[in-house]
Parts: structure tokens; sequence; C-alpha cells
């Protein structure tokens, strides 16, 4: 987690930290999306010894911490993929929704004025993201970490 926060501090221009921002506007209950926006731009921070950088190495480089979703959100954002380029892969109606949503964040995060905070307001949210998905076949997860209540057949919503 301490190599990904340093890695996420030279994003000299704040694009993952604006991108989530409007993310945790707009889909405050999805933290995968929020942090699949914190952590899209990867693929430039990360320099590989031949000079090539690819948004599946970057997605890749995240799996183990941060889950399948978050990954496969960040791979399926890249900026050269086709608009149309999720439906030939698998993911749920969710998922091209929310490819969509990160894609129209990513897009929209240069506007002047956006108050986006600071990295370290993150990191629990990170942290928590990566319990969820060190945990995938638990009953809570980063979507919904505490699950349901006893005796509930509805989720528990805590934020």
């Amino acid at each position: 987690m301490l190599e990904l926060m340093e890695l996420l501090r030279t994003d000299l221009g704040d694009r993952g930290l604006r991108t989530a921002a409007l993310l945790r506007r707009s889909h405050p209950f999805d933290k995968e999306l929020q942090i699949a926006g914190l952590v899209h731009c990867l693929g430039s921070l990360l320099r590989l010894s031949d000079g090539a950088v690819t948004v599946g190495v970057a997605a890749e480089s995240i799996r183990p911490l941060l889950g399948e979703r978050v990954a496969r959100l960040v791979r399926l954002q890249a900026p050269h993929r086709p608009t149309d380029a999720y439906a030939g892969h698998r993911c749920g109606d969710d998922d091209a929704e929310a490819v969509a949503t990160l894609c129209q964040a990513r897009d929209s995060a240069g506007a002047a004025g956006l108050d986006a905070g600071v990295l370290e307001d993150w990191q629990p949210l990170l942290e928590l993201v990566a319990a969820g998905a060190r945990g995938a076949g638990s009953p809570g997860n980063a979507r919904d970490p505490l699950g349901s209540p006893r005796g509930s057949s509805r989720p528990y919503r805590a934020w």
C-alpha cells in the first residue's frame, strides 16, 4: 500500500485524485469505482525498462492489491479504446456502465477549480478496497464491507 501511495504522489497533475473526487460525488456507494478513478493513470506513472507502459500492465500490477474489478475498470477505461470496446469483454452491465462513468469522470477531471482534496484522504478507502479484495469470497466486500445485518436480506449501508 505504501508503494502505491508513493507512486500516486508522482501524479503531478492530480488526474487520479480529481477523477476519484468526481466519482465520489456521483457514485458515493461504489468504492471500487472511486479507487479505479484514483489509480486509472498508473500506466503513465509506471516506468518500465523498455519505456513502454501499457494500461494492461498497470491493471495487472494493481490486481493483487485492489482486486479483479478495480483492475478490469482500469484496463477498460484506456483512452485509446473505442467507447464500445467493453462489449467484447467479460463484464456485466454494471461494469460497462461503470467504465463509461469512469471515462466521463476521467475526461472531466481537468476542470479548473475542482477541489479534489489530498491523497492521504484516500488511504482509508484504498485499505478498505484492498481488504475486500483479499476476502473476495467472504460475505462483506468493498462495495458492502459489513455484509447484511443479521436477520435481514437487505445489505447494510454504513455510508
